[in-house]
């Protein structure tokens, strides 16, 4: 297979219920499936026909699933058609092979940290102190490589986000705020990284990628062309790209256009 296709998940491939944005007459919506289940209840869900279009391309590309999220939250996700070779998770900290962590990757992840950023301890201690806990709900660290927390965003002070953002910047780490998680990731830890290193091993001809915020930016430039939805930080910052395309379609119709765009970019 000479393409190789990078996606995003949560808010690009598959959604939550309060991120669907069905907005058409109930007649009209579309048949969703179910394709996460957590704590016994359906949790994410990608419309019928986007599913049949994700298993026709794992046929024919080299399909890979790029997601911030660990590993044991990736394992939660059911997609359609074959299992990808390759899996991107905790934003390229972990390189799966066969659904196991390729260790060279990680001890090369490891090592650039160690060299590059401020020890995650520091960014713990001080999201911990700034945060409040009128609006603070949970805070997380992913594979102990990066933190985030859960706010009600209703309740988060307007400017903080942005002072947080110019802390870590000066320690080698960046901030991103989805929905109601607010993570704070090192700078190297990129998805686009991990993409790259799967274009080699594969050797493909080229690269696909789509994703719906500002920590995917860096995996749409890595690639030859990309798509991104009418929702998510990437829109309401306006950023874009020659090669990338915003599409008009948002909540889970973007998910089903995306999966459409790379079966036409992708046809031999």
């Amino acid at each position: 297979m000479s393409v190789l296709v990078a996606s995003d998940l949560d808010r690009t491939l598959i959604y939550s219920n309060a991120a669907l944005a069905l907005t058409m007459p109930d007649a009209e919506a579309p048949r969703l499936l179910c394709v996460e289940v957590h704590e016994r209840k359906p949790l994410s869900y990608m419309t019928e026909t986007a599913a049949g279009l994700l298993a026709r391309l794992t046929e024919d590309t080299v399909f890979v699933p790029t997601t911030t999220r660990t590993r044991k939250q990736y394992q939660r996700i059911s997609l359609p058609g074959a299992p990808p070779r390759y899996a991107i998770c905790a934003n390229g900290g972990h390189l799966l092979v066969d659904g196991v962590s390729d260790r060279d990757w990680r001890d090369s992840v490891t090592a650039r940290l160690a060299d590059e950023c401020a020890p995650l301890a520091e960014i713990r201690a001080h999201l911990s102190a700034a945060s409040d806990p009128t609006w603070l709900r949970k805070e997380r660290v992913a594979e102990d490589l990066f933190a985030y927390l859960v706010v009600e965003r209703a309740l988060l002070p307007e400017g903080w986000v942005k002072d947080l953002s110019g802390w870590a910047e000066e320690r080698g780490w960046s901030v991103s705020l989805q929905g109601r998680k607010i993570y704070a990731v090192p700078k190297p830890l990129t998805k686009s990284a991990a993409v790259r290193e799967v274009a080699r091993r594969t050797g493909v001809r080229l690269t696909l990628a789509a994703g719906d915020s500002l920590l995917d930016a860096d995996l749409l430039m890595c690639a030859d062309r990309a798509w991104r939805p009418a929702h998510g930080e990437l829109a309401e910052a306006g950023w874009t790209a020659p090669h990338v395309e915003a599409l008009r379609e948002a909540g889970v119709a973007a998910g089903e256009e995306i999966l459409r765009r790379f079966g036409q970019a992708g046809a031999p």
